[in-house]
């Protein structure tokens, strides 16, 4: 389960020293590097304090230059041994119908430029960028490549009306005759993920992409379907789709806060099944939990506490969850307990 020695000089842990932001109590909490680790405790016990206003933002800071200010910490050590941080939510992948999974996982590259390479498309000249519906040239200009029209109504949330120059289709007609396999751009854009990981098998750009939105259980989403559309559990496995499309490093980390928000239990298994496989690849996975489903599979469980607000702040226990069942003073253990016991 868990990584069975770690060296003493501190390789093989990412370390937040001296984290003293909101209640906090000046703690130092070590992550696992290439483990799943589930961050616990009530409500109001510091955990989106020490992963999100601290761990997150400082990473970010590191990465990415970012403005956001960390909250208080001491030091974190360990930095050297992953190469970027990587939030998953729930949040939309876009906020018009422009965006879809596809664009999103960076397959409609691949599928455009496949377009570009057919005989009846290089005779007359056109490009990648004639596949794009949001660029000028093969889009139908009536909609500017959106299929809908933006009727906007005041005091009243925007209405979208289907295009009566294109139906919907998006592109104009000279686009629309160029065919693969007996199908244009729109109708590609019109299957689901299953029929277009079918329909794409003979072509490894694509098709790769395509799989990882399968091995999510998306399958039945439509290639173009608007972002705006998809729930919030959806539009995190198309971004947990996106991930393990990548070629993995091994040294990122991903961090959710209570990913399960929301979701069936079917969800969350698949959910479960993304992150274990993130984590095989090398990765590290920091979640902040209160599914006892998903903190029973954790390598690794900080469990903060032991109660909220000023009450709490302090490391209760750390280590795999058989270790944290037998802390008197965690309410976590208490519950975990019995799904433990169900397992064995």
């Amino acid at each position: 389960r868990t990584r069975p020695h770690f060296p003493k000089n501190g390789e093989g842990w990412l370390t937040v020293a001296g984290a003293m932001e909101n209640n906090l109590k000046n703690v130092d909490v070590s992550f696992p590097l290439g483990c799943f680790t589930c961050v616990t405790g009530v409500s109001g016990s510091g955990k989106s304090t020490l992963v999100d206003d601290i761990l997150r933002r400082a990473l970010f800071r590191h990465f990415y230059n970012s403005k956001e200010r960390p909250g208080s910490y001491r030091a974190i050590h360990g930095l050297e041994q992953i190469d970027k941080a990587i939030v998953i939510d729930q949040s939309a992948i876009g906020r018009t119908p422009r965006s879809n999974p596809i664009t999103y996982t960076g397959a409609f590259t691949p599928i455009r430029d496949l377009f570009a390479q057919l005989p009846a498309a290089r005779v007359r000249g056109y490009e990648t960028g004639r596949f794009s519906f949001n660029v000028k040239g093969g889009r139908c200009e009536n909609c500017e490549g959106g299929g809908l029209i933006k009727i906007e109504m005041h005091f009243l949330p925007d209405v979208y009306v289907e295009c009566e120059v294109c139906r919907g289709q998006r592109y104009n007609r000279e686009t629309l005759e160029i065919t693969y396999k007996g199908k244009n751009i729109a109708d590609v854009l019109k299957l689901t993920v299953d029929e277009a990981a079918r329909f794409f098998r003979n072509v490894p750009t694509i098709s790769d992409k395509l799989t990882a939105l399968l091995d999510v259980g998306l399958g039945y989403l439509q290639l173009g379907q608007a972002g705006t559309t998809l729930s919030g559990g959806e539009a995190q496995r198309v971004k947990l789709a996106t991930e393990l499309a990548k070629k993995a490093t091994g040294r990122t980390l991903y961090i959710l806060d209570e990913p399960t928000t929301g979701l069936h239990f079917a969800d969350i298994e698949k959910l479960l099944q993304v992150l274990m496989k993130l984590r095989d690849a090398g990765n590290t996975v920091v979640v902040i939990e209160h599914n006892l489903e998903m903190i029973k599979c954790a390598d690794w469980i900080v469990d903060l506490g032991p109660e909220a607000g000023e009450e709490g702040g302090e490391v209760v226990g750390t280590g795999p969850p058989e270790a944290i069942v037998d802390l008197a003073e965690s309410y976590t253990g208490k519950f975990l307990r019995p799904l433990l016991v169900e397992r064995r």
